[in-house]
């Protein structure tokens, strides 16, 4: 098993043991390596994460709760839910916001269930009213800066369905400037400018059976 961070594009995997995926990865000759669970070998690892040369990282432990406990310490953390929306002409819902597209997510307030947060989101975000949720994608992670501090956000991604009378509407707020339905056989527009996690999360949507 594997937890897989990216930071910006560049992605960091945890894990138990390495897979086929893992040791290609580790071919690249600016891939980082560590095999032991030390504070110091952690802080390394992020230090060589902002050079620019820095492919990607494995980290490995036989205990992978361990691990993430001990590499989560170097975060403060968020918990994040959203949604792949479906409308009845089975096209995907995406966001552009920040010159990117991407899927309708946000933080988890106070006292709500993942469902709740993620159906509330999707609503603000783009006005989509009437949603059924269906059943948990799986979840991302990433990381970023800001106030001088270092976040790693967990988003909780649920597939949810729709019809297809819908009255969007961008939430400007969260510098949403366009929202739009893509069928399948475009989405390879949105996904061309859009970020690592959203495409390993719809890879595993469109894998199902």
């Amino acid at each position: 098993m594997h937890i897989k961070i990216y930071f910006e594009d560049k992605p960091v995997f945890l894990c138990d043991e390495l897979t086929t995926e893992l040791n290609e990865l580790l071919r690249h000759p600016d891939a980082v390596f560590i095999d032991e669970l030390s504070a110091n070998a952690l802080k390394s690892l992020l230090h060589e994460i902002v050079k620019p040369e820095f492919h990607a990282g494995v980290v490995i432990h036989k205990d992978l709760s361990k691990l993430k406990k001990a590499f989560f310490k170097n975060f403060t953390l968020i918990e994040a839910a959203g949604g792949i929306v479906q409308n009845e002409s089975k096209e995907i819902l995406f966001i552009e916001r920040l010159g990117k597209w991407d899927l309708p997510k946000g933080k988890m307030e106070k006292g709500e269930t993942e469902e709740e947060a993620a159906v509330r989101e999707v609503e603000e975000e783009t006005g989509v009213k009437g949603l059924k949720l269906k059943r948990k994608e799986g979840k991302t992670y990433h990381t970023y800066n800001a106030f001088g501090k270092h976040f790693l956000k967990t988003t909780h991604w649920y597939y949810m369905q729709c019809k297809n009378e819908q009255h969007l509407k961008p939430q400007s707020e969260e510098s949403i400037t366009d929202i739009k339905w893509v069928s399948t056989k475009n989405i390879k527009e949105p996904m061309a400018n859009t970020y690592p996690s959203i495409k390993d999360i719809l890879r595993i949507f469109f894998d199902e059976p």
